[in-house]
């Protein structure tokens, strides 16, 4: 028995509809289908590895778990692994585009990472070049204060001495930082080394010594470490107060315990020491001078008169 189909219910039955694929959807397919290119990975890896490798190295060197070469040598092999990224990444780029694999991000998180590492050391390396080539700054090259209780901490292997660097020194300086000049305030050498050693404080340098101005010797000292503040290299301090008539006279100098180059660090310690002595000398000056009012006398003390 032949069924037979209305005409309107041929109407209602429809084929499946052939869906095409998006065009972006085809042509990313056979990408996706290409294996990862080993290079970009290696040279992702290598990146990553680099800032594992810096961090520890500024961790060992912070909380001296190792002793300085060796802490420098896993800086500087940090710094050989993100070249080496850059390297293995355009190598990566040269087979991606010759065989069509991916990877272009991996290269490119590459980059960006090594870049990061070597920016600031690369900063480094162009002051290396243009500034002068010393360690030692102070206020008073002629007769520098000098490093008393830190002598002994400059005596170790690869430590630049105690004694102040001389007159190659002195003349560099000049060019370069013509504006470190001693500090005249207008206070009693008390006062003055009052205000030094707040500053110090504040800034948490760790202090070694510390002698006040008091009669009969009226030349106060402050000897205190300072450290660098990404790799914390350790650079000394030391301070001098002295009479200058009825004001004082603040000489400081500020010296790299390691490296024949500060790269400026010890210059800018200084500079803002001075700039920070005159703002709060200033200040205190204005202060009014407090009179020491003596006690009354006891009840049932005579008081003579003169």
């Amino acid at each position: 028995m032949v069924r037979r189909i209305e005409p309107a219910a041929l109407l209602r039955v429809r084929p499946n509809p052939v869906v095409p694929l998006p065009m972006a959807r085809r042509f990313h397919a056979p990408y996706l289908s290409e294996p990862v290119s080993s290079l970009a990975s290696w040279a992702r890896n290598l990146a990553v590895f680099s800032v594992v490798a810096v961090l520890v190295s500024i961790l060992v060197l912070r909380f001296d778990f190792l002793e300085m070469k060796p802490a420098l040598m896993t800086f500087f092999g940090a710094l050989g692994l993100a070249v080496l990224s850059i390297l293995v990444g355009l190598a990566a780029f040269v087979a991606i585009w010759r065989n069509g694999s991916r990877g272009m991000g991996r290269i490119l998180l590459a980059f960006l990472i090594a870049a990061a590492v070597l920016a600031y050391p690369g900063y480094l390396a162009l002051q290396y070049r243009k500034l002068p080539k010393i360690y030692d700054i102070t206020t008073d090259p002629i007769d520098p204060p000098r490093f008393e209780a830190l002598a002994a901490l400059r005596n170790g292997d690869g430590t630049n001495t105690a004694v102040y660097a001389g007159l190659y020194s002195a003349e560099q300086q000049q060019k370069a930082y013509p504006d470190i000049e001693p500090v005249q305030l207008e206070l009693p050498p008390d006062r003055a080394y009052a205000i030094a050693l707040r500053l110090v404080n504040r800034r948490k340098w760790f202090i070694v010594d510390e002698r006040a101005p008091q009669p009969p010797r009226r030349i106060g000292r402050i000897e205190a470490i300072a450290r660098t503040p990404i790799m914390g290299f350790r650079e000394d301090v030391s301070i001098r107060v002295q009479p200058d008539g009825e004001d004082s006279r603040i000489d400081v100098r500020s010296a790299s315990r390691y490296f024949d180059s500060d790269i400026g660090s010890n210059a800018a310690r200084v500079n803002k020491f001075i700039d920070d002595l005159n703002t709060a000398g200033e200040a205190e000056a204005q202060k009014p001078v407090k009179k020491v009012v003596p006690p009354p006398p006891a009840k049932g003390q005579k008081t003579v008169k003169k």
